[in-house]
């Protein structure tokens, strides 16, 4: 399908963060990334990809911004990067990983690192509640659902509150505060810099086709299997529903089942006390997450669309995964 593009002006400017411009472009929400299209302000002469509002997607009511045509042409690259994010599309650019950087490649041995694999971006606030902001803690952002990681306000507010020290945006991701060419060397990368646990996730919303192995959930097995293939403690975050009204995610969703079907080597399965466990889930750790609300109080909590008092078990298994790998930090 080809990309919808319209012109348009910049109407207003909403918002700013390191990364991500909210703003209007004659009058409709849309998203900028300047790290890509370079800097945006009131009057720009713009092109917006309009794409996914026309077709009515759940997680793209806005649109983005795709070039900027008065103050976005011939942008120089970071200074010292050749790997290329976004290869072989009109979007590529060179950004500096933090493979280029090393002098000296670190050991590729977690040494018993903690690793917590989501397969919704709506766990990663639960998982750093239950992690604690005592302790150093990398968000690693794979494929599978939004790309850039300065979409994600939860991130933002995560980095803001001390429960994430730095973000790592992974081979196609970008907007992170590190780049990295993959899942192993952004483990190995963490490790190196002396964090005490890793939560990986995909960005907000989630590819799916309602198939068995069609979505990006299944970036929570690569993970997984990345993390116990160089020495890593794999924790996985399963998702559960209460109030789901499809059937594939009510009571545990056919993603976990998914990713657990594609692991191969070591994980513990977190699950908090007092929901029964499914007897087609195999061995779990069982937690208390009875703090769950407590711990996450101040946090932004919503699962599709879906608050704590609608959906209390999905942010309790998610807690649970963070207590677990906490109890695992070396």
């Amino acid at each position: 399908m080809p990309v919808t593009l319209r012109r348009g002006t910049v109407s207003a400017i909403v918002e700013r963060h390191d990364g991500l411009v909210r703003l209007e472009v004659d009058g409709h929400p849309c998203v900028a990334y300047p790290d890509v299209t370079g800097p945006v302000t009131l009057g720009d002469d713009v092109l917006v990809n309009v794409q996914a509002v026309e077709l009515g997607l759940g997680t793209g009511g806005y649109d983005v911004l795709h070039a900027n045509l008065t103050r976005g042409l011939e942008l120089a690259a970071d200074d010292g990067a050749h790997v290329m994010k976004l290869p072989y599309t009109s979007l590529q650019h060179a950004v500096r990983h933090a493979e280029e950087s090393w002098v000296d490649e670190p050991a590729a041995d977690l040494g018993g690192l903690p690793v917590v694999s989501c397969s919704l971006h709506s766990q990663v606030a639960p998982v750093c509640a239950g992690l604690g902001r005592d302790i150093r803690v990398a968000y690693v952002q794979l494929g599978g659902g939004a790309l850039p990681v300065a979409l994600s306000d939860t991130v933002r507010a995560l980095r803001a509150n001390g429960y994430l020290r730095t973000t790592v945006a992974v081979g196609p991701c970008l907007a992170g505060e590190l780049a990295s060419v993959s899942a192993a060397s952004a483990l190995i990368a963490s490790a190196a810099a002396g964090m005490d646990a890793v939560v990986c996730a995909i960005g907000p919303g989630v590819v799916g086709t309602g198939s068995r192995f069609g979505h990006g959930a299944l970036s929570a097995a690569d993970a997984v299997n990345v993390a116990t293939a160089l020495g890593g403690a794999a924790v996985l975050a399963p998702r559960v529903s209460v109030a789901d009204q499809r059937e594939r995610h009510r009571g545990l969703s056919h993603h976990t089942l998914a990713v657990l079907e594609l692991i191969q080597g070591a994980v513990s399965v977190a699950w908090p006390a007092g929901l029964d466990v499914p007897s087609e889930l195999g061995p779990v750790e069982v937690v208390d997450a009875s703090s769950w609300r407590t711990a996450c109080e101040g946090l932004s909590l919503s699962h599709m669309g879906r608050g704590p008092d609608e959906e209390p078990w999905f942010f309790a298994a998610a807690f649970a995964a963070g207590r677990l790998a906490r109890s695992l930090v070396r």
